[in-house]
């Protein structure tokens, strides 16, 4: 009925050190918590007796056509909540006329996923300290047809998850007698898994030796050396000199960096705290929002991601600026829940509430939505939408 059936559902299918990973937040995860409270905190304005029999869910992000103004996010590791998951989640959001966003961090390739759908889908990068492999998978991702590539500015170095690092989490998982005893106990997962097409980081093995899947290194262990704290605005000018389509700067939370990025000829910015997963302490991103969205002031596009549960979540974060929300445990609980069924649904049920919650505000277009249908201040203030 609703996302959070599909959380409890995925829970019983997926194991533990991979369901707490999709699930983790940095230190006190009190950001993390931040990112659904202040969402459920801002109270919509009902509107009666307006004739809504002609309604309209469609939206243009980054020149391409949506169904609905959603798109899945980036989420590293989605293919071990379910075999091949990152082709899954691609083709139910196709199926939905929504788009997919492959994350760096993923198990299947870029190129498996291109050559298991039929159009072409976002893609996410991670700067690391080898500007050539970098490069190399740029020009993996324009080979592959991706439409835009969302380039994450908020990860030089991991935000310390303490579930992660209790459970000393690995790709493919270490052979401890806590994982095999939790493996056993979901079968059905691991039969899956072991016939599906890959069980590591397909984008990056090969071409950083000592990471997941070699000599046993964790994932924070292998972030760490990997990851670069001097990537900096020059670094953007770099990638947007050799990516010839739309870039999309994610992780954007301050109004200094959304000017600082009208400046780079990026095409839109994600407002995102990574989910709680980095800055502990950090606002949520619906209270970020508006005042991002000022400081762009409608010349690039907005999205947001971090705390989209419902198809509220997006009611609101349009009303509070953005041209579209992005999710990302919400496509994660559906895909362990379900395969590639279970994102189906999960986009349906966003996609019912957001359609459920435009008739009781009296709203026939997703374009039409802004502040005015906000009954009381959220936190950070309004910004009319653009």
């Amino acid at each position: 009925m609703c996302i959070e059936d599909l959380r409890r559902m995925a829970r019983r299918n997926v194991p533990g050190v991979f369901f707490e990973y999709m699930e983790a937040g940095s230190y006190s995860e009190a950001t993390r918590d931040a990112n659904v409270e202040d969402m459920r905190a801002i109270k919509l304005r009902q509107r009666v007796l307006v004739d809504m029999s002609h309604r309209s869910l469609k939206t243009t992000v980054l020149g391409e056509e949506l169904s609905a103004p959603l798109a899945i996010a980036p989420t590293g590791l989605s293919g071990m909540q379910h075999a091949d998951g990152e082709i899954l989640a691609c083709r139910a959001a196709h199926a939905a006329g929504i788009q997919y966003t492959l994350s760096t961090m993923s198990i299947c390739s870029i190129e498996d996923v291109a050559e298991a759908v039929q159009k072409p889908f976002w893609f996410q990068l991670y700067v690391m300290r080898d500007r050539g492999f970098v490069a190399d998978l740029i020009k993996r991702a324009e080979i592959a047809g991706c439409s835009a590539l969302f380039l994450t500015v908020d990860l030089p170095v991991n935000g310390q998850r303490h579930v992660d690092m209790r459970n000393g989490l690995s790709v493919p998982p270490r052979l401890t007698a806590r994982t095999v005893f939790d493996v056993l106990r979901r079968p059905a997962w691991a039969w899956r898994i072991l016939n599906g097409k890959r069980r590591t980081f397909a984008n990056v093995d090969g071409h950083l030796p000592g990471g997941p899947g070699f000599g046993g290194t964790t994932l924070a262990e292998w972030t760490h050396s990997q990851f670069d704290v001097t990537v900096s605005w020059k670094d953007v000018a770099w990638i947007r000199s050799i990516w010839p389509r739309k870039l999309v700067l994610k992780g954007i939370l301050d109004p200094e960096d959304a000017r600082e990025a009208l400046k780079t000829g990026a095409d839109g910015v994600v407002v995102s705290n990574h989910g709680g997963r980095q800055l502990d302490g950090a606002p949520s991103t619906i209270h970020a929002l508006p005042k991002v969205a000022d400081a762009i002031g409608g010349q690039k596009e907005v999205l947001i991601d971090s705390g989209i549960r419902t198809g509220q979540d997006i009611f609101r974060a349009l009303a509070l600026g953005a041209n579209a929300a992005m999710i990302g445990r919400a496509a994660l609980y559906g895909l362990g829940a379900g395969g590639q069924a279970g994102v189906a649904r999960a986009l349906d049920i966003l996609r019912g509430e957001l359609d459920t919650t435009m008739i009781l505000t009296g709203i026939d277009d997703v374009r039409k939505i802004d502040h005015r249908a906000i009954a009381s201040e959220p936190p950070g203030g309004y910004a009319a939408r653009n």
